[in-house]
């Protein structure tokens, strides 16, 4: 199916040519009305508005359905990309194939087409769209958070607030207890407010949507049932709030029910079908790797004479010293110098090759050339042999208590003088001439 939408440079730029947002900064309203929503195989068009007409008209003339259609960012661009790309290959190449009437005979079968994001060029088409759409919101978000020119009225008690909206929306939720949420979370505000007045102004409750005989009753009602809130079932309010364009196709609860269930789960995560991916840790000298360190240890120890676990004990090399020995290595053979000697060489071959036949490999060089912060920091990314260092204090500490400790005699010929000056002497001394009185 790679084939099927070309390049990926053709795809971007059908998906972006000339087209217009409908969301798009400072676009003319009466402008997007006047857009037509054309059919992908006929010169039939439909207005913006009558999406369902133009879905209905393909299904019953050109026999094709398109998925998921309300998680179509954009279903104008989405409409006129595949309308330039239909004619291009048939239609089976990007449509699944839906025979009904199967038992009846062949003249009375009929075959639907199914477009939907199991294709891979229409599932990277709807993630595009929604990106962009994002990154408009976004934009208009942030032009909405900085405006200062702000200035409207309360609705509640029509006290007049300038400056940065969220002036007003603290005012409501302070004075008046009317909480839509944080200010920074709203998206076309002017819009969003004025819905919320207009359903004012026809004594509608903002929260259970009864109507009532006059604009005092509206509000005792509001106050007294606590309704001074929008109603989150309508789904009218959803475009008004970033969180409904933050995923591709899922509004606000369905976002909240999956961290709220994350958090609900959190002890009681199912681990059963953990795979765990195989480890892989590469030899210092050549291209073998092998699927546990001992097995490394034991590779690079027979076939090239290097003994890491030696190495670690002789010269008593503490974790992030083997750290900064691993990294050091790793770096002079990737710029295939030989680490014992330094002489430089032009592959790796010849490298490895120098090492083997003047038994370089296993001898370490000064302390000061590989102990240096620098090679705190791996060669590699992800280079496994580092996570599986061993520090071993304990295999130190024992070897320290079967070194052999010189012992040396104190002097205590000072010891005597000493003793002569104790003050416990003294005070024998005393007690005896007090005895003798």
């Amino acid at each position: 199916m790679a084939e099927a939408g070309g390049s990926g440079e053709d795809f971007k730029d059908c998906i972006l040519e000339s087209l217009l947002l409908p969301e798009s900064l400072g676009a003319d309203s009466s402008q997007v009305e006047n857009v037509s929503l054309p059919c992908i195989f006929c010169e039939e068009c439909y207005k913006v508005d009558e999406k369902d007409g133009l879905l209905k008209h393909m299904i019953i003339e050109h026999k094709l359905v398109i998925a998921d259609v309300k998680l179509i960012a954009d279903f104008r661009r989405y409409i006129i990309y595949w309308k330039k790309r239909f004619p291009e290959q048939a239609i089976t190449d990007f449509c699944s194939v839906i025979r009904i009437n199967s038992q009846a005979p062949e003249d009375q079968q009929e075959n639907y087409y199914l477009l939907c994001d199991v294709v891979p060029e229409d599932r990277i088409l709807r993630e595009e769209l929604q990106q962009d759409r994002l990154k408009n919101i976004l934009a208009q978000q942030q032009l909405e958070r900085s405006d200062a020119g702000f200035e409207r009225e309360c609705m509640f008690c029509s006290e007049k607030f300038k400056g940065n909206r969220s002036v007003l929306f603290n005012h409501m939720n302070d004075e008046h207890s009317f909480n839509v949420g944080l200010p920074d979370n709203i998206v076309y505000c002017n819009e969003f407010l004025d819905t919320l007045q207009k359903k004012m102004d026809s004594l509608q409750c903002l929260y259970c949507e009864k109507t009532f005989k006059d604009k005092n009753t509206l509000k005792d009602h509001m106050r007294k049932k606590q309704h001074r809130r929008v109603n989150p079932r309508n789904h009218e309010y959803d475009r008004y709030y970033m969180i409904n364009y933050l995923e591709l196709g899922k509004s606000w609860e369905e976002v909240q029910s999956e961290d709220d269930r994350e958090l609900r789960d959190n002890n009681d995560e199912d681990w059963s079908d953990w795979e765990e991916h195989p480890m892989s840790v590469f030899c210092l000298f050549c291209e073998i790797q092998a699927d546990t360190t001992e097995k490394l240890l034991l590779h690079m120890k027979d076939c090239h004479c290097f003994d890491l676990h030696t190495i670690k004990t002789d010269l008593r090399l503490k974790f992030y010293q083997q750290v900064k020995l691993v990294n050091f290595i790793r770096r002079q053979i990737h710029q295939c110098r030989c680490h014992s000697c330094q002489e430089k060489f032009q592959s790796k071959t010849e490298l490895i090759a120098h090492m083997e036949k003047d038994k370089h490999i296993g001898i370490v060089p000064d302390r000061s050339l590989w102990d240096q912060p620098q090679y705190y920091f791996p060669t590699y990314e992800n280079d496994t042999l580092l996570c599986t260092l061993s520090d071993d204090e304990e295999e130190l500490a024992v070897q320290d208590q079967n070194e052999e400790i010189p012992v040396i005699g104190e002097d205590l010929s000072s010891l005597e003088a000493l003793k002569k000056d104790s003050i416990l002497n003294q005070l024998v001394r005393d007690g005896t001439r007090r005895n003798q009185v």
